[in-house]
C-alpha cells in the first residue's frame, strides 16, 4: 500500500471522492503543513496554526497510478481557486499536493504544466511530505454519515 495527501479546500469533500475511487482502500481526513504538533481543528480553523486541510489516500499500486490520483484531485475542485474552496475561504482551504519523493513531485508538475497548456491558471501549491495529523473522529466519513453530498466539490472531467 502506498500514501497519497491532497488538499483541495474542505477535507470532508476531497474524502468524499476518495472514498470509493478504484484502487483506493481508504480516505482520512487530517491536517498538514503546520507548526503544531497534533492541532485540534479549532486551532487550523483560525488559520494561524499553517495547516491545510488535508486527505490521506491510501492506494493499492497495483489497481491505481498516482498520476491517476492526482488526475482525480484536479477534477473534482476549483485547481485555480487562490483564497480557498467555494464559499470556504481560508488558508487552511488551500489547494495542495504534499508528494514522498521525487517521482510523485515530477508528476504533479508534468499535470500542472499540461493544465496551464489549457489555459488554467493553476493556484495548486506542491510542498514536500510533512507529517499529517489525522482529524478528529467527527470529521471522518462526514458526507457518508450524513446522506449528504459535498456543497463545493464537484466532478469534472478535464484530462
Amino acid at each position: 500500500m502506498k500514501y497519497a495527501y491532497f488538499a483541495s479546500g474542505c477535507f470532508w469533500g476531497t474524502e468524499y471522492f476518495f472514498e470509493n475511487f478504484k484502487g483506493v482502500k481508504s480516505a482520512v481526513s487530517g491536517y498538514m503543513g503546520g507548526s503544531i504538533a497534533n492541532p485540534s481543528y479549532e486551532m487550523v480553523c483560525t488559520g494561524f496554526s499553517g495547516h491545510l486541510e488535508v486527505v490521506r489516500v491510501e492506494y493499492d499500486e497495483a489497481e491505481v497510478s498516482y498520476e491517476l490520483l492526482v488526475k482525480q484531485f484536479f477534477e473534482t475542485h476549483d485547481f485555480t481557486q487562490t483564497n480557498g474552496q467555494g464559499p470556504d475561504i481560508g488558508s487552511q482551504y488551500l489547494s495542495a499536493i504534499f508528494y514522498s519523493n521525487e517521482e510523485e513531485k515530477e508528476i504533479c508538475e508534468k499535470l500542472i504544466n499540461e493544465l496551464e497548456s489549457k489555459n488554467y491558471k493553476v493556484a495548486t501549491s506542491l510542498y514536500e511530505l510533512v507529517p499529517f495529523y489525522e482529524a478528529e473522529a467527527y470529521h471522518q466519513d462526514y458526507y457518508e454519515r450524513h446522506q449528504k453530498v459535498p456543497y463545493c466539490h464537484s466532478y469534472r472531467k478535464i484530462f
